[in-house]
């Protein structure tokens, strides 16, 4: 926690990068804000600083209805940390308390209830079932002011056990009911929405962010029927834990535009929650420049690309499954193979959205193929396998919550996966920052270009001066070897697996 001079100046300066990373309480008027707030900066002696908007709301709080506190951008210090409290963060903010219970987050993570609402509480001044109330109150809250779902059906969709509880939460969070939230909501022309008709959301992000090469690099690497790049949108089908769905996602000055179209509402914490993590929404530019820039062979890079991002993953499994099938060849041989996968084990959308006809096979699926008709030489048949075995029975967890460390010596336990492999899984399907594919070939080439050895354990060495944020010194490297941006062939660089 940032100390209370600290705090204030940020308010005093309405420093947007601090947006997330804490929030003001105003005693004489009873809210909460964003530090960004364009409201006149209280007195010194009237504010009160919280780690949470949860927080802030246990402490008998209301949002700020003029900057929305409850749609700043996530703590980047929840994407960076590995502990117990970060998982916990990263698993609440995908909404596993609302489908499973405290006792379901418990069982994740292999602590015991008390347990966790202890480091919670410690940590960020709310136990699990707070954060999770707070987050369920903004879903509802979109669901209001985006669609024509009947109060019931938001209620039910944002995760409330009761329309009492909902109406009782809505009030004391947002100083309105629902119905009042809905009527402001639409004033404006244009503000009326259909209940079959996409939710558009603005996500936040903190500048500088570079979300373009994100766009490049994926759409470099999209699978047909499954992803694809129209004109600045990438479109993607996705796998939720009530049903599926599509995401368009356009970065825009200050946000990234989304729109979503869900086959079951209450799936919207969680597509939120993964779009962000694809797009690495929450992560400290500033931060992770101002470390990366202090190596002279890595500041012109910087200064070239300002804000680079990490692309994440919707969806580990399938992120697991597409490393693999990027072993040993080129990013269109991956795409193609992987299209084929597509085509004879993904489900079919109920409503195909321009070239999207497709959900990528879960792994329970792929599992109870048989590994002989997989499109791939016999050991990566036999590897394929075994990894979409193991996680389809549990025995690899690969959602935000998972134990980085443990997953990566998991994922070398299995013939045919070396370390490359699991360490791209670590990057992107678990977001961790401080990750250095060292064998990585278009690494290799980044190294040389930018005057650095490239020899393993010279350029390890090096790279300990850029901790915690190799993954992004990672990026710089790749984004440098080719003209185009992000689009070089980094899978076919993993030779030693």
């Amino acid at each position: 926690m940032l100390d209370h001079e600290t705090c204030y100046r940020a308010v005093s300066s309405r420093d947007e990068r601090f947006d997330g990373m804490f929030f003001t309480a105003v005693r004489t008027t009873g809210i909460y804000c964003r530090p960004s707030c364009p409201a006149r900066t209280p007195k010194r002696e009237n504010v009160q600083f919280y780690r949470s908007a949860a927080e802030a709301q246990t402490a008998g709080y209301r949002a700020c209805r003029r900057c929305r506190p409850d749609v700043s951008p996530g703590a980047p210090e929840w994407n960076l940390r590995a502990d117990l409290v970060g998982r916990a963060m990263r698993l609440v903010a995908d909404g596993i308390v609302d489908r499973e219970g405290v006792a379901g987050l418990a069982a994740r993570l292999g602590y015991s209830e008390r347990q966790i609402h202890r480091a919670l509480s410690q940590e960020v001044g709310a136990g699990p079932l707070r954060l999770a109330r707070a987050q369920r109150a903004q879903t509802a809250r979109i669901l209001l002011e985006t669609t024509d779902l009947g109060v019931t059906d938001v209620s039910y969709a944002a995760g409330f056990a009761s329309i009492r509880q909902f109406n009782d939460t809505m009030r004391e969070i947002f100083a309105s009911t629902p119905s009042d939230l809905r009527r402001r909501s639409r004033r404006g022309p244009g503000a009326h929405r259909l209940i079959a008709g996409p939710i558009e959301l603005r996500l936040p992000y903190r500048r500088p962010a570079d979300l373009t090469s994100i766009v490049a690099f994926l759409g470099a690497r999209a699978v047909p029927g499954v992803e694809e790049v129209d004109g600045g949108t990438y479109r993607r089908s996705l796998v939720l834990p009530h049903g599926t769905g599509v995401a368009e996602l356009t970065p825009a000055t200050g946000h990234l535009r989304a729109t979503l179209r869900l086959s079951d509402f209450r799936d919207l914490t969680a597509a939120v929650a993964r779009c962000r993590r694809l797009f690495d929404l929450d992560a400290d530019s500033v931060a992770v420049d101002e470390v990366l820039a202090a190596d002279p062979a890595l500041a012109p890079l910087v200064r070239a690309v300002p804000g680079i991002r990490v692309p994440g993953a919707v969806d580990g499994h399938e992120l697991a499954v597409r490393a693999v099938l990027g072993q040993q060849v080129s990013v269109a041989a991956a795409r193609r193979v992987a299209a084929r996968l597509v085509q004879a084990y993904g489900k079919p959308l109920d409503t195909p959205v321009g070239g999207l006809t497709h959900v990528f096979p879960t792994s329970d699926a792929l599992a109870a193929v048989d590994p002989s008709d997989f499109p791939m030489p016999a050991q990566r048949q036999r590897t394929m396998h075994e990894l979409t075995a193991r996680l389809a029975d549990g025995r690899i967890h690969l959602d935000p919550g998972a134990d980085r460390a443990e997953v990566e010596r998991e994922l070398t336990e299995i013939a045919g996966i070396g370390s490359w492999t699991a360490g791209y899984v670590r990057m992107r399907a678990l977001a961790d920052p401080d990750v250095f594919l060292v064998g990585d070939l278009g690494v290799r080439q980044g190294l040389v270009r930018a005057g650095l050895p490239d020899d393993s354990a010279a350029a390890t060495k090096v790279a300990e001066a850029w901790r915690p944020w190799r993954s992004y010194a990672l990026m710089h490297l790749w984004t440098s070897t080719t003209a185009e941006g992000m689009k070089g062939n980094n899978e076919k660089g993993n030779q030693h697996d």
